[in-house]
């Protein structure tokens, strides 16, 4: 058996794991900075960086206990090296490779983004993992990328196509702040649309019938924000009417993220049919943090049982960053 010591410190999760022979999570231990970085709307690189700074020894160790074995019965270090921010990722990967030299261990770098694509093997102890044929397609939307990719073997992935602006989770952070919602938008976005009618406003799908498998977000962007200000002058008719206007607004916003939501999702759908379809794939899975979007698992779903695809997703706690996807990866480029 192969345990792998798994840190991630790309954006605003600090996170350790314990993940063994590439499936079982033994530990997966997170520390989140959401709270500190809601007031400022989107992610502060330097906070960010000291609060890795602060956590890291203690998820470590944690994850060490939670899993019961030692720095010295782990057979790697692994850790996410790219893409993330910066000062970020420069902390973490110092932290590993410390680790790394003073318990004589092999350090393993780590592509942020092709370990969210290794998260659909995850599964917690005691639990069976997925078995996936390759090859199959991949469509990774998390906060800042959204990317197609044909998934050939554990170490051969191509990128299909990928977002030319916005990621589908940067245009849910935007929309987010526009209507004034907070951070992160993605999750307050997803359960406000429930209640929401998403025929409302007909927003445009950018380059969905486009003969690529590229994506594009800021235009649409611009077209909710376009709409909220024309509704935003159509509600000051009811200002004298405190309740009413309340009620129209809120019934509003559930509209516009009902509405916005549904654009998006359907041209990450559309996107990942049409690369199954015209690749001759039938196997599709979905990663990163968006992948947790109860409407984008409905919709892909419902797409993949109509097109007689099959369809994996990853649970809900690997969807997120964390350090068990990371340790996942790892084993497969040993």
């Amino acid at each position: 058996m192969t345990e792998i010591l798994g840190i991630e410190s790309t954006c605003d999760e600090t996170s350790a794991a314990v993940v063994q022979d590439g499936r079982i999570v033994l530990s997966n231990i997170i520390a989140s900075q959401e709270e500190i970085h809601e007031k400022y709307g989107g992610i502060v690189p330097e906070v960010a960086s000291r609060k890795h700074l602060e956590a890291l020894p203690v998820v470590v160790e944690e994850a060490l206990n939670r899993a019961g074995t030692s720095i010295e019965k782990i057979d790697a270090i692994a850790v996410s090296k790219e893409p993330g921010l910066p000062p970020a990722l420069t902390v973490g990967y110092a932290y590993a490779q410390g680790l790394s030299l003073a318990n004589k261990k092999p350090l393993i770098d780590i592509n942020h983004l092709e370990a969210h694509i290794s998260a659909i093997w995850l599964v917690e102890k005691g639990q069976k993992a997925q078995e996936i044929q390759y090859p199959y397609i991949c469509l990774l939307v998390s906060g800042g990328h959204t990317q197609l990719y044909l998934v050939e073997s554990p170490i051969e992935l191509r990128i299909l196509g990928k977002t030319r602006d916005d990621a589908a989770g940067e245009a849910f952070d935007k929309i987010a702040r526009l209507l004034g919602l907070g951070y992160p938008g993605g999750p307050i976005i997803d359960k406000l649309a429930r209640n929401g009618d998403e025929q409302i406003f007909r927003f445009p799908r950018p380059m969905i019938k486009s003969e690529n498998f590229d994506f594009s977000f800021s235009g649409l962007k611009t077209a909710v924000k376009r709409e909220v200000e024309k509704q935003k002058v159509a509600l000051t008719r009811y200002k004298d009417n405190s309740d009413l206007h309340k009620e129209l607004n809120n019934n509003l916003i559930t509209d516009f993220a009902a509405s916005f939501q549904e654009a998006v999702v359907e041209v990450l759908v559309e996107k990942t049919i049409r690369a199954s379809c015209e690749l001759g794939v039938n196997v599709i899975t979905i990663a990163g943090g968006v992948s947790a979007n109860s409407r984008l698992r409905e919709l892909l779903a419902r797409a993949c049982k109509a097109s007689g695809f099959t369809l994996f997703y990853p649970e809900l706690e690997f969807c997120l960053d964390n350090a068990a996807m990371v340790a996942a990866r790892a084993y497969d480029l040993l």
